[in-house]
């Protein structure tokens, strides 16, 4: 799986990117086992809300507490896939109950599911069979705004401009400084 599938480079704001030499990267998941200690060694709060996670360029998925930023979690690499992910302990392993791609540091279209669907079923983990939340993000090209689409509207949240249907954010080259101030 190792350099599969498309790949996300960051896009979110500077602050984000600017964490990541004081976070840890995400623990990577391989097995069970892997995610069993991983859960184990948690703050008790955090099992109980869904986890950052990112999937590496080899494949692996790596975990972090919700209030990490994605950018950390790959340690400010590129990644195949990135959102939130909720388990629930079942007999004999865990399951996957939540999961999306939700990253506004990544915006990963919905074709990332085959990344976190591979990276799942290589560590033995139980999944779904797509993004119980599948979010679209677009690029507005009037004012270099990330959008995350709602409801089919694709409108920009900041500048009301219309956003492209078709093109991920990743995509688009960043406007200037000079378009940004109009």
């Amino acid at each position: 799986m190792a350099g599969a599938g498309r790949r996300y480079r960051y896009v979110g704001p500077t602050d984000g990117q600017a964490s990541v030499p004081d976070a840890p990267e995400g623990w990577p998941i391989r097995s069970l086992v892997d995610l069993d200690t991983y859960l184990a060694a948690a703050d008790p709060r955090d099992r109980d809300e869904p986890f950052t996670y990112v999937i590496d360029l080899g494949g692996t998925l790596r975990l972090a507490p919700r209030r990490s930023e994605h950018v950390a979690c790959a340690g400010g690499g590129e990644v195949l896939g990135a959102g939130e992910i909720a388990f629930a302990g079942e007999r004999g392993g865990w399951v996957v109950t939540e999961v999306s791609n939700h990253s506004t540091g990544y915006c990963p279209g919905p074709i990332s599911w085959a990344a976190v669907a591979g990276a799942l079923d290589k560590a033995g983990i139980c999944r779904p069979e797509c993004f119980t939340a599948a979010v679209v993000f677009r690029h507005c090209l009037d004012c270099g705004e990330r959008n995350l689409v709602r409801d089919d509207d694709y409108i920009c949240a900041l500048c009301g401009a219309e956003l492209p249907e078709d093109v991920e954010p990743r995509m688009m080259a960043q406007p200037s400084t000079d378009q940004r101030s109009r």
